[in-house]
């Protein structure tokens, strides 16, 4: 069974209009750029048409990839997705219960997942341990250096 993707609908739009780039402008770029190389002479020893050539095979290889995630995407409902508690879509603000320290997340499926913009998975070990659990609730994270303990202190959906 393939794997399936999770996405909210701004990511499924993106995604789409993504592959609409690649498959029309992008693909003339490029096509482009392989005839220019070509005009070059001998492909044996032309630099330009391998690099052309290798750029063609990353475009088809994105756009295999975008496809594929399309074709499996589960399209989630932010509002439903979480009931009570923590779920996809969900912003959370959490307090490292040792430090006291407060984050705030937010939870979304793997395609989405970007922890430099606090966007976590909910595949990742934080996003498993804070799925479907409700205000007030301490979790515990397996990370790298041990269990960290994390208390949720609000969620907005």
């Amino acid at each position: 069974m393939a794997k399936e993707y999770k996405l909210t609908h701004d990511r499924l739009r993106e995604l789409e209009a993504e592959l609409t780039y690649l498959k029309t402008t992008r693909e003339k770029e490029v096509a482009e750029l392989i005839k220019e190389a070509r005009s070059f002479g001998d492909l044996s020893e032309n630099s330009e048409y391998d690099e052309a050539k290798n750029e063609q095979a990353k475009l088809y290889g994105r756009i295999a990839e975008v496809e594929n995630i399309l074709a499996h995407a589960v399209v989630i409902d932010e509002e439903e997705a979480a009931g009570n508690g923590v779920g996809l879509g969900c912003t959370i603000r959490v307090k490292e219960v040792a430090t006291g320290e407060c984050e705030v997340y937010l939870i979304v499926g793997s395609q989405e997942a970007n922890p430099l913009d606090a966007r976590i998975s909910d595949d990742s070990p934080f996003g498993r341990a804070v799925l479907g659990r409700a205000i007030g609730e301490i979790v515990n994270v397996e990370a790298p250096n041990g269990t960290i303990q994390y208390e949720i202190l609000s969620i907005e959906k």
